[in-house]
């Protein structure tokens, strides 16, 4: 007795049994890539209109073909599409119910194409668009920095290194620090479109076709800037995925360490600053907390995020040319990492906008801790000459004097300080006053409140131009 055919209308044919249950499952991919819906539909309405146009398929058929992708896609919106996971993923799923739309055109929609570079062309359609709204995202954060960076311009908090007060600079500037590392990020992302305008359509399974196809027709209206010219590149590559998950990761790092200076600020032993109660959670036994949940949640995806990249490498690693299906694996990476710094961007954008700076606690910080002592020793190699690393160890013994009286640096008697040099007076006391110290950091990228409303405003200026 023969056995039956594979039910299988994509590739049954050579087959006498259907994929066992175990196959299916594993081979499935429609509950993650069902995300590429749009961008398989854009993509096979390109390929028809090319195919009309090159005289392969009549162009009766194509408009039939249009139709029915544009009467699907419209269900799908609101909702009325049906998945079958029997057929594995979202482009069998499209052309059997395309199949049921319109009838026999159908079966010409495939003419020409593989499902190898139909798959590269809807997943770089999708990462493109994708960038293009981070690319947003992350000027939206940058704004809303600059904005919280002008208001805070004069007000006063200590800079640290190793975790331990180093000098007095502005909240402005602090926060404009961040600025100018999203702004390499949203550079990189920029980067990306280079490769992401590259039509991968038309090299079919690896080799290209036989059929006399234009691709320049799919590459212009896709809005790609031209083919990839070799097809077997095209259809096993997914650099562009590595090059974008990789500038998402750098740019979620970012953001984990902004993260974290706001769980610091909002902690006891800063109280920096305050975030509303709509962003913040409470506590189900102590009832006196606040907890910064929004931040943390950020710090802790930045991990979720670099794995993204680590697994996408590893499936790329030891893959020959051309397709594997290993490259299955690439979408839940890509879309995982892409949903997630979208998140992570729109979450520190509502943060940063509406906290609020707790001045008093700032810069009573600002002067403890001798963080004008750097200040002391340049006042002593400026006013009197003294080589620097003499001044630094001058300044250590002041220091010295100061812990072992508890006493701040402006409250030491100016007689203790003659006894270490004659020619100090009371000019000295100037470069001790911490306001005056942040004022004189008037080098270009200092913490000068001059120098950082006006950073403030150049960057509130040029964003306010890209939107």
């Amino acid at each position: 007795m023969k056995k039956k055919p594979s039910k299988n209308k994509m590739w049954g044919g050579r087959f006498t049994s259907k994929p066992s249950n175990l196959l299916q499952k594993v081979n499935s991919s429609i509950h993650f890539d069902y995300k590429l819906f749009e961008e398989d539909i854009e993509g096979s309405i390109a390929h028809a209109i090319m195919l009309a146009e090159c005289k392969i398929i009549s162009k009766k058929d194509s408009s039939s073909i249009i139709t029915g992708l544009k009467k699907i896609n419209n269900k799908f919106k609101k909702g009325n599409f049906k998945l079958n996971p029997e057929l594995e993923d979202i482009h069998m799923n499209i052309e059997a119910q395309l199949q049921k739309e319109i009838g026999d055109p159908a079966k010409r929609l495939h003419t020409a194409r593989s499902r190898n570079d139909q798959v590269a062309t809807d997943l770089k359609l999708y990462v493109r668009k994708k960038n293009d709204k981070l690319i947003k995202e992350i000027s939206n954060l940058q704004y809303a920095l600059s904005k919280k960076a002008k208001s805070g311009y004069n007000i006063l908090i200590p800079g640290f290194t190793h975790m331990q007060t180093a000098q007095p600079i502005t909240f402005g500037h602090h926060l404009l620090a961040y600025v100018e590392m999203l702004s390499r990020d949203k550079s990189r992302l920029i980067d990306c479109n280079k490769r992401l305008n590259e039509n991968p359509l038309g090299s079919g399974a690896l080799s290209g076709t036989s059929f006399p196809i234009n691709r320049k027709i799919t590459t212009k209206s896709l809005g790609f800037i031209k083919p990839m010219q070799n097809s077997l590149d095209a259809v096993s590559s997914r650099d562009f995925v590595l090059e974008t998950i990789s500038s998402i990761t750098i740019c979620s790092i970012n953001l984990s360490r902004l993260a974290e200076e706001i769980v610091m600020w909002m902690s006891s032993g800063f109280n920096f600053i305050d975030l509303p109660d709509n962003l913040t959670t409470g506590s189900s036994i102590m009832p006196q907390k606040k907890n910064p949940d929004l931040a943390e949640l950020i710090r802790g995806k930045t991990g979720r995020l670099i794995s993204s990249f680590i697994n996408m490498s590893i499936v790329m690693k030891g893959l020959p040319l051309a397709y594997s299906k290993d490259l299955q694996e690439d979408k839940e990476p890509t879309f995982d990492a892409i949903e997630n710094i979208e998140l992570c961007l729109q979450s520190m954008t509502a943060m940063i906008t509406s906290l609020k700076a707790n001045k008093e606690n700032m810069e009573l910080a600002a002067a403890s801790q001798f963080s004008t002592a750097t200040d002391l020793a340049d006042w002593l190699v400026q006013n009197l000459n003294i080589p620097f690393r003499t001044a630094h160890e001058i300044v250590g013994k002041i220091i010295k004097i100061c812990v072992d009286e508890n006493i701040t640096l402006e409250q030491i008697d100016l007689e203790k300080l003659r006894k270490i040099d004659k020619r100090i007076d009371k000019k000295i006391y100037k470069a001790l006053n911490v306001r005056d110290s942040v004022e004189r950091k008037i080098s270009e990228g200092g913490t000068s409140p001059k120098n950082v409303l006006k950073q403030a405003n150049q960057w509130i200026k040029r964003l306010e131009n890209d939107k």
